[in-house]
């Protein structure tokens, strides 16, 4: 396992609740790290994928009723992942230490959330999430062969809007980037009153200002909500660390106006804007985030991306930085 504390202690979704039905083992991948998830009585188990005789791989098995038997030689796990059967010797009541490595696992927002170390704390807030007058539309998952920390930053970037997401997110005859400010503390970052130009961010078709809000959750989990005429838009994002250059993310739009837009428009949009941004994250390089703040240039414009960097650092993350 890696020895990455700040990340190992934390929560990451790993897989949609809806991937996984009761008589299925679902292989996952974290940080590294080969999981498998399992439902049982309605409750999700998150194992390693590794049976504890000679280390096959425990998603190959199957599952009766509420054990899991492994496919090499049949041993069997309970829900608890002690083995309770050895088929080879059957009179031989299975030893203590044979038993599968489990982690915490939650299911929350409609997904799957494992932690392998000790969670420092619960799973991020999503405020909107038990809110009736707000619509949620889950987005993704969405795989970048980069760092999680670089797809994170990406989010968080206020001046590629124009660029990259041109005529939908902004214009490059409006690219400028008023200041703002930034706060940032040990519980993450918030950035105020992010003004950028869009060319229709209300539905009235009319190109205007807007202010957006950005926060950083967790160092793989960010938020942003935006106020229109209509309404207030809210998205919340989190970065699943496959392993060091594999990352999977998913979002959730929240919206508390355009009850009538179809929810497939409004992921087929995210998903539009999202296609843009995976070859630029996956082109960058270095392909760790660097935290060193002299390894790169940096304007005004990256205020929130240098808070970030610095608030990795403080934090002690290196699994995808440099």
């Amino acid at each position: 396992m890696i020895e990455d504390p700040v990340l190992v202690d934390d929560w990451h979704p790993v897989a949609r609740s809806s991937d996984l039905g009761e008589a299925s083992i679902l292989p996952l991948r974290l940080l590294g790290e080969d999981l498998i998830a399992w439902r049982v009585h309605g409750v999700v188990k998150a194992w390693q994928d590794l049976c504890i005789h000679r280390g096959t791989k425990l998603s190959l098995g199957r599952l009766n009723g509420d054990l899991l038997e492994c496919a090499y030689h049949g041993w069997t796990y309970n829900q608890a992942g002690e083995c309770v059967k050895i088929p080879a010797h059957p009179e031989q009541k299975p030893p203590p230490k044979a038993r599968v490595k489990a982690y915490h696992c939650a299911e929350r927002y409609g997904l799957i959330w494992v932690c392998l170390g000790e969670p420092a704390r619960d799973i991020p807030d999503f405020e909107e999430w038990g809110s009736s007058a707000f619509r949620k539309v889950p987005c993704g998952p969405y795989h970048y062969s980069a760092s999680g920390p670089r797809a994170v930053e990406n989010f968080l970037d206020v001046a590629h809007l124009p660029f990259v997401h041109e005529g939908i997110l902004g214009e490059r005859a409006h690219a400028e980037i008023l200041d703002y400010e930034v706060q940032a503390s040990e519980e993450g970052i918030i950035a105020r009153d992010v003004r950028i130009w869009q060319p229709d961010p209300d539905g009235t078709g009319v190109g205007k200002d807007v202010n957006y809000t950005y926060r950083v959750l967790r160092p793989l989990t960010m938020y942003l909500s935006k106020e229109t005429v209509e309404g207030t838009f809210s998205i919340f994002a989190t970065v699943c660390p496959v392993s060091e250059f594999e990352s999977t993310a998913w979002f959730w739009i929240a919206m508390d106006y355009g009850h009538d837009i179809p929810a497939e428009d409004i992921a087929a949009r995210q998903d539009e804007i999202t296609s843009q941004d995976i070859p630029v994250v996956e082109s960058q390089r270095p392909e760790r985030l660097p935290l060193d703040l002299q390894a790169e240039l940096h304007l005004r414009s990256d205020r929130i991306a240098v808070a970030y960097r610095k608030w990795l650092c403080q934090l002690g993350l290196s699994f995808g930085t440099a």
